[in-house]
């Protein structure tokens, strides 16, 4: 068997390798170097050396990484600043539109246009219609407390 073949099958081999184990794993690194893997893949079909092979994947698999992670870091970085999830909501203002009562454990509040279950930071009722702040969220519930005006 020719050596351009063996280097084909050992690329592409590696190449499956990296996909899978990125399937398996969190984040996005793995992918980048099974991209890389296919770029030597292509070098062997077309019988080139086998350094110029393991130089291109090695190459392609960096600058792929590289600009994977200035990409992921500018996008974690702006998500950290506005806060994930329902952390967002916490030191937003919002108004009661269901009287929240600890007794029944009812209560509902307008955030940002969204509506949530609600509790009051102090235990006490808060009548609908009242201003409230996000202090804290619990679960899908927000902590509130009356806005002071």
């Amino acid at each position: 068997m020719n050596v351009h073949i063996i280097m084909l099958i050992v690329w592409v081999a590696i190449a499956v390798l990296f996909f899978i184990g990125e399937m398996v794993t969190e984040g996005f690194a793995l992918m980048w170097f099974g991209i890389g893997a296919v770029a030597g893949a292509l070098f062997a079909l077309l019988r080139l050396p086998i350094w110029s092979q393991i130089l291109v994947a090695v190459a392609v698999s960096a600058v792929l990484f590289g600009l994977s992670r200035v990409f992921f870091k500018r996008v974690t970085r702006k998500a950290s600043k506005e806060g994930v999830a329902a952390d967002r909501m916490i030191g937003k203002q919002g108004v009661v539109i269901e009287r929240i009562d600890p007794m029944t454990n009812k209560g509902m509040v307008r955030v940002t246009h969204e509506e949530w279950r609600a509790d009051s930071i102090e235990g006490t009722p808060i009548e609908s219609g009242a201003k409230v702040e996000v202090v804290r969220v619990e679960g899908v519930r927000l902590i509130v407390k009356v806005k002071e005006e």
